[in-house]
Formats: structure tokens, C-alpha cells, sequence
């Protein structure tokens, strides 16, 4: 037994899952459509990247053929010679949301088989003896937004507004969650926390999965950029995950990034953050320096989701990808011999597809390491899949859900 590592490139989908109909999102297929963009020239940037989608490291890990896999078709633009030298393969999730903590909780072993409160596409969307309760609550002027929108796009449109009259921003998307975005100087940064911790209070009868404490910085809408001081407030899973059952053992489950929030903090021993993917990698492999026998080291690179895929941006999602791929060598020279790793992705976020919210997509389980030898995995009926072969890998308990294919 070693450690283990999760790395979730999150909303990478590799293609509409089983169940994609209920969701409006037959069709839709992160990856390969980033892919397809790429080849035909049409993600072209300069100074930021051009031509085919360059990921020579991930190809070489399975993660093309694993897309072949799901979609029926390889990748446009990749290339089909390469032999993969991991185990891969492909997941979809049995949870009935294709929100994150979804996603998470059944990476982690634990599907979420349960509805979620939402929020209607109306205007205004939230009811109001929600917002009456805040506003008189936090002593607030009265709260902007009120309806499902982009997080960038309506800090852009109201930046202004809530700078001039104190108001914070507050709206939702597909997922079950209440966001409010906030001013870090003019409105106040602990004052902001403040605020969505009553919010949590007050949405709990409604079974709102998250509140999000938005903060950015900025004048106006050139300038106005969201910044890491995100925080979430997460409902904690329902039964035990992976996390709970390694930490009980005395062993230690590390968060790089957003996964302590994910999980609201149980089963986690220690948080380590940082503000984008080069940072939340390097925080990555000075864990795999340090990390003892038995410790699993979670990772969310949050830009795929937050910075590209909501936001629609399709050359930036193709950039992203192959940064990670340019990095992913600098992590497999520092795993011992008897690590393993897991890259996947917790739901989709086509670029390609129309609006701004998630996508009901397959997920990759791409599994390598020093001893993991090239096979494929085929289509897995759950991402708790990816949990319970962990669980093998250090000796745990079989958890509830998820078959290993270790």
C-alpha cells in the first residue's frame, strides 16, 4: 500500500451519458467537441494556442480512446495510432443531478439518489420570504439579481450597481445552489461570509445543496475579476464516502483546492489552496513530496468548470487541457512505486452547448500509475467505480457502492 490521488478536471464529460434526454443535453460532449473545434481551426487564439488539440500525455494515458469509448467515434484531430499506456475507461453517474457535490460524493463512493432543491427559471427566482428573511437578517438594502445567470456575465451587468447601493448579488443556475457575489472592499469580504452563512440557515427547509460566497474585486466591467476567496457552504454527504472511511483508519485525506467545501469539510484532514490550475498543481506535487503511506490526495481544477466551461469559452477550455497535459509528466516522476492515480472529471460543461449550466456527460477514469498496466476498462455504471477501486488500493472495507477493477 501507497497513496492515492484524484485529480478531477472539472466538467471535462466525455459525451452525453445513458440519461442525457431527461436532461435536455442529448448531444452534448465536452471533450470531443473541444476537440473538434480545435481541428478544424476554429480555437484558434493567438498567444494562447492554435491548431489540433496538443496532448500527447493524456492521449498516451488513454484518455482519447477512453472519449472513443463513450461517444462511439475518436476524438477529431487525435491521434488514433497511439497506444495507451494506463488503464482506461469510462463512467456515468447514477446520482440524479449532474451538479458537483453530486459528482463528488460518488467519485467518493457515495451517489447522491436523491433530489435537490432548485430554484425555477422565472424572474425573480427565489421565493420571497427567502429574500425578505435575508435582507432583514444581514441588514441589507435589498439584493440584485434574483434569477439564474452566469456568474461572470452578471457581476459585469451589476458590478456597478452593488458598489453604488450595497446590494449583494444573488442568483443560481441548473444546480442547486444560491450564489451571491460581492464586492471584497467595498461590500466586505467577512461580511459576504457572513451573509451566505444565513442564507444556509434559511434555504436548509429547502434542500439547497450549496451556498456560494462569490467575492471579486474591480471598479467596473473591464476590470472586475472574481477572485480565490470563494466559499462554499455545503450540505455534508448523507452516509459515509471514501474520505470518512480513510480517515477513521488514522490515515490522511489531503484537499488541494475546492474539495474540503465540496465535502463541508468531513473526512478531511487538511486543506491546501490556491487561485488557478498551475497553483493547485504545484500544491499537488508538493503533497505527492510529503504525503505518507496511505494518504489520498484529492484535486479540483476548477477553471475547466468556472473560467471556460460555463462561460462558454472554447479556446480557453482547449488551453487549459493542454496545460494540464504539459504538467502531467512533472507529477508521474514524483509517484512511488506503488502509487495511484485517478484522473476524471464530476459532470460536463460543453462549451459548444447552448446556455451556461452543466451538461449530463460520461466522465473519464483514466487510472495510472508506476505498476498499472495498459488495459481498458470499458463503460462503467457508476463513478463510485472510481472510490471503491481506491479503497482496494489501500486496503480498506469494500465501501457500499462501486465495483473496484482493481
Amino acid at each position: 500500500m501507497s497513496r492515492a490521488f484524484i485529480l478531477v478536471a472539472d466538467s471535462m464529460g466525455i459525451g452525453e451519458a445513458p440519461d442525457a434526454e431527461k436532461f435536455g443535453d442529448v448531444g452534448a460532449d465536452t471533450f470531443g467537441h473541444i476537440a473538434e473545434e480545435c481541428a478544424a481551426g476554429r480555437a484558434d487564439v493567438d498567444g494562447l494556442r492554435a491548431g489540433p488539440l496538443n496532448i500527447p500525455n493524456l492521449t498516451r494515458l488513454g484518455l482519447a480512446h477512453a472519449a472513443a469509448g463513450s461517444r462511439g467515434a475518436f476524438p477529431a484531430g487525435l491521434d488514433d495510432s497511439v497506444s495507451p499506456e494506463a488503464a482506461y475507461g469510462y463512467a456515468a453517474e447514477k446520482s440524479v443531478g449532474k451538479d458537483t457535490p453530486s459528482g463528488h460524493w460518488e467519485i467518493a463512493g457515495l451517489p447522491v439518489e436523491y433530489d435537490w432543491g432548485f430554484f425555477p427559471r422565472s424572474v425573480p427566482c427565489f421565493p420571497a420570504d427567502v429574500i425578505a428573511a435575508l435582507v432583514e437578517q444581514c441588514d441589507l438594502p435589498g439584493i440584485l439579481g434574483d434569477r439564474h445567470a452566469s456568474g461572470t456575465e452578471i457581476i459585469d451587468e451589476l458590478g456597478e450597481e452593488h458598489i453604488r447601493t450595497g446590494k449583494p448579488i444573488c442568483y443560481t443556475s441548473a444546480d442547486s445552489v444560491f450564489q451571491i457575489a460581492a464586492h471584497e472592499t467595498h461590500f466586505g469580504l467577512d461580511r459576504l461570509y457572513e451573509v451566505c452563512a444565513v442564507a444556509e440557515q434559511i434555504l436548509k427547509p429547502l434542500a439547497i445543496g450549496r451556498v456560494i460566497a462569490r467575492p471579486f474585486l474591480g471598479e467596473d466591467p473591464v476590470t472586475f475579476k472574481r477572485t480565490a476567496n470563494r466559499r462554499d457552504l455545503t450540505t455534508p454527504p448523507h452516509d459515509e464516502t471514501l474520505l470518512d472511511r480513510i480517515t477513521a483508519g488514522g490515515n490522511e485525506v489531503v484537499s488541494v483546492g475546492k474539495i474540503s467545501d465540496i465535502f463541508a469539510a468531513r473526512g478531511i484532514s487538511r486543506t491546501v489552496k490556491a487561485g488557478d490550475t498551475d497553483g493547485l498543481f504545484d500544491l499537488m506535487l508538493h503533497e505527492a513530496d510529503v504525503a505518507e503511506d496511505g494518504t489520498l490526495v484529492f484535486v479540483n481544477f476548477v477553471d475547466f468548470d468556472s473560467l471556460f466551461g460555463h462561460r462558454r469559452n472554447v479556446p480557453g477550455y482547449a488551453a487549459e487541457i493542454e496545460k494540464l497535459d504539459a504538467r502531467l509528466p512533472e507529477f508521474e516522476a514524483v509517484m512511488r512505486s506503488d502509487d495511484i492515480a485517478v484522473l476524471t472529471a464530476d459532470h460536463g460543461c460543453d462549451p459548444t452547448w447552448p446556455g451556461s449550466d452543466h451538461t449530463r456527460e460520461n466522465v473519464p477514469f483514466i487510472l495510472f500509475g508506476p505498476n498499472i498496466g495498459a488495459r481498458e476498462l470499458g463503460g462503467r455504471e457508476s463513478f463510485a467505480d472510481i472510490g471503491q477501486s481506491i479503497a482496494t488500493h489501500l486496503g480498506l472495507q469494500p465501501l457500499k457502492h462501486g465495483t473496484s477493477c482493481l
